[in-house]
């Protein structure tokens, strides 16, 4: 005969149970604040979510609010789902009626082929942007990256995989929005895909999900060095500069290259005008060589001079540009897109671009969508509720704010959430539920 105890003790304190419901994310009700102030449940009905064939069917609102809910909580697999489904408290706040398992949310995303992910993602985008109206003309940086897969999902191929090299991966390809650090599109693609490969399509998809949005300057790396690329972006009158392949005709050309001009000792510039075998017409392009004595020198060697002592003390990096602005402005201002790599960073630590996958593609895009979307919320979260100036990563933000610990008052009738939160800290959390309860604004955005 087992038998129960009510308390059970241990070396200088005791352990009991309660009934009572309490939560370790009282945090989020902040979030759910902000999300009603925007009429997110209101715009989400209107995305034509793929419905459930089953009448008992979780409603696709819910299960999107779920997994969003999911990745703000720490989850960066579907199964990491279920600690949400077992935190009643949270059910409560969100008032879903039950919580579903992981895989109901994962049958949703199993429901959307091509065309649902690029109708869903569109209104998705453009309901966000519109959110934000202080941003009228942004930076564009466009980049690659390489995301390792285990298993045998729909478009993992060989590719580039400067990690693991051989091992099978997909290779997505994304935009982000450089003043206000979100996501502006993201797409899919097979492990073996080119760098700018689709890029066309894709551009017009990010122009269409910024809405009203100009853009001011598109940054790219040398995987986007296309003719059809310059064109296309000529066409439009959207300034850019874009990284440079070293092809051999172009290591001829920089090799010829004179009056550089040294900005400091190991560190110098020069302006080509560059046109190679079918381009149309030349373009400016400015060259950067840094000696390999700096530590943090990037670039590379012309290795068709190799042997050139001259030559072998540098490296060098290329840039083709549209902007009229002085050579030293136009490097300084394609450093600036190193932050998206560190966006990617974000997104693969905290956001599970290298671990949310299914075995359909589209299934794998659809999940990926939505937890760019779960990115860009919490994006806006940290500029418009929180308004620091240091952008904290949703780990460092789990202890800041987030994981608080709170219950529902016990008369179930006052529907109060208490949270434990110190005498000293409560003015400060006032105001931002103020925050959270307004329109959300972004400070400091220079072109607001």
């Amino acid at each position: 005969m087992v038998m129960t105890c009510s308390v059970l003790q241990g070396e200088g304190f005791a352990v009991s149970f309660s009934n009572r419901e309490v939560t370790a994310w009282g945090g989020l009700a902040l979030f759910k604040q902000m999300l009603d102030s925007m009429g997110f449940r209101e715009a989400v009905s209107g995305w034509g979510l793929p419905e459930p064939k089953s009448n008992r069917g979780y409603a696709p609102l819910q299960l999107i609010e779920q997994f969003i809910v999911s990745i703000w909580c720490g989850a960066c697999r579907f199964a990491h789902a279920e600690t949400v489904r077992m935190d009643s408290t949270l059910v409560r706040l969100f008032g879903w009626t039950k919580a579903a398992g992981h895989k109901a949310i994962m049958r949703l995303f199993a429901r959307f082929d091509m065309f649902a992910n690029e109708r869903v993602q569109a209104e998705a985008y453009r309901w966000f942007f519109g959110k934000i109206d202080a941003l009228k003309q942004v930076t564009l940086d466009v980049d690659s990256t390489v995301v390792t897969r285990n298993g045998e999902q729909e478009g993992v191929a060989r590719g580039y995989n400067p990690n693991r090299r051989g091992r099978a991966s997909h290779h997505p390809l994304l935009a982000f929005v450089a003043e206000a650090r979100m996501v502006a599109n993201f797409w899919l693609r097979p492990g073996n895909a080119h760098s700018a490969n689709n890029i066309l399509q894709f551009l017009e998809s990010t122009l269409h999900h910024l809405g009203d949005k100009s853009v001011g300057l598109l940054r790219a790396d040398s995987g986007f060095f296309d003719e059809a690329v310059l064109l296309a972006l000529e066409g439009k009158r959207i300034p850019y500069i874009i990284a440079a392949r070293l092809t051999q005709p172009l290591q001829r050309t920089i090799y010829h290259a004179t009056g550089w001009w040294a900005l400091e000792t190991g560190l110098e510039l020069a302006e080509l005008h560059y046109q190679t075998a079918g381009w149309e017409t030349e373009r400016r392009l400015i060259v950067v060589r840094q000696s390999v004595t700096r530590k943090t020198a990037p670039g590379k060697t012309l290795s068709l001079f190799a042997d050139d002592p001259d030559i072998q003390g540098w490296r060098y990096g290329a840039f083709v540009t549209s902007l009229d602005l002085p050579m030293v402005e136009v490097w300084r201002t394609y450093r600036g897109r190193a932050d998206c790599e560190n966006r990617i960073k974000e997104l693969k630590a905290d956001f599970g671009l290298d671990a949310f996958n299914m075995r359909d593609f589209w299934a794998t895009e659809a999940a990926l969508g939505f937890a760019m979307l779960a990115y860009n919320l919490m994006s806006l979260f940290r500029q418009a509720v929180l308004r620091s100036r240091i952008q904290h990563t949703l780990s460092t933000l789990h202890g800041l704010i987030l994981a608080i610990g709170a219950s529902w008052h016990q008369d179930a009738s006052q529907n109060r959430l208490m949270l434990s939160v110190p005498r000293r800290k409560r003015a400060w959390f006032a105001g931002l539920w103020a925050n959270a309860s307004a329109p959300p604004v972004i400070h400091g955005l220079q072109n607001g």
